[in-house]
């Protein structure tokens, strides 16, 4: 194991504390349902429903209907996080989505030196992500994805806005169940606020320094290393590459009986650490979770739940609904 770590450590550097907070939208980087946040978001080559749309563009084609779905994440420190998905076959080899985003919480007060508890007025802060995705199956075993997604963050009277792009990849290796993604998300320019702020000193002030998106490239593989009629156990690496913190290993299994019920659980860990105990330089620890697929005569719906670990910050919990029709 230790020479494993070295060697891995060597060929992918741990960047992170050079990087660490030098991106904005991080909301973008919050996982949009239970089953990808339970199986620890080594999710790019798993991906085969509605919640590709967030995922993995590319994975949209391998969905077995059209789907909608909505999740419900009870954030770190009070804030909620929403997202809604549907996607639609128009026939053939192509598939369309529809995807919004919310990151959200209550009027907080405004604080300021001399008054560290409040001056009794309210801010309000909010992000939301639109997008529309395109999906296209290339051959039998190759397909690809891209989403353009309009962000915006207000903060008090500040705002920002701006358009990013996905881009995945998603392959069937021909051997077995393997499958292999590439995927490159939340790409664009570098983004700042706009509006008019007063600074400790009572002064207006309307320039401010810009800040690069939350782009992550992320490669991931993933296999059936067990299957039958009654049973189905999937298993997945990813290796995520962002532009704002260490490089990180997300390892996931799924598992499936009877087409019906589903068990999952995952970790993250950063580049150089032991897969096993706990993690000593990542935010996130691990997840589980589980769900269940109930036939509704005119629907299909799946019950997903997902319980996430952060060492210093406490836990995540999520839920989410998909309806196939």
């Amino acid at each position: 194991m230790f020479v494993y770590q070295d060697s891995f450590a060597q060929l992918v550097p741990n960047l992170g504390s050079q990087r660490s907070g030098i991106s904005s939208y991080q909301f973008l980087k919050i996982g949009a349902d239970a089953r990808g946040a339970a199986m620890g978001e080594a999710i790019v080559a798993v991906s085969n429903d509605v919640s590709a749309l967030y995922w993995n563009p590319a994975g949209l084609t391998n969905s077995i209907s059209n789907q909608a779905v909505f999740s419900h994440t009870e954030w770190l420190v009070d804030l909620q996080h929403e997202f809604f998905g549907i996607s639609y076959s128009l026939g053939g080899n192509d598939f369309v989505g529809f995807s919004f985003t919310s990151l959200h919480t209550d009027p907080m007060p405004i604080t300021t030196e001399y008054q560290p508890t409040g001056n009794g007025n309210y801010f309000n802060f909010s992000d939301i992500a639109i997008g529309g995705t395109y999906a296209r199956k290339m051959t039998d075993q190759f397909s690809f994805g891209i989403t353009a997604r309009y962000v915006r963050e207000n903060i008090a009277e500040l705002h920002t806005e701006a358009v990013l792009i996905d881009i995945g990849t998603y392959y069937f290796m021909g051997l077995g169940t393997s499958r292999f993604s590439v995927v490159v998300t939340n790409f664009g320019d570098n983004v700042e606020p706009n509006g008019t702020a007063v600074n400790g000193a009572g002064e207006n002030v309307s320039s401010f320094q810009g800040f690069s998106p939350p782009t992550l490239f992320k490669l991931g593989y993933a296999f059936e290393p067990w299957m039958d009629e009654t049973n189905r156990l999937t298993t997945s690496i990813q290796l995520n590459h962002p532009n704002d913190n260490a490089e990180n290993i997300r390892l996931g299994v799924e598992y499936e009986y009877d087409k019906m019920f589903f068990l999952r659980a995952g970790v993250k860990r950063t580049i150089g650490e032991s897969i096993f105990g706990k993690s000593i330089s990542s935010a996130e620890d691990f997840s589980y979770g589980g769900g269940v697929r109930i036939p509704l005569g005119i629907t299909i719906a799946n019950l997903d739940y997902a319980f996430s670990n952060f060492n210093d910050l406490g836990s995540v919990h999520r839920i989410s609904v998909m309806l196939t029709y």
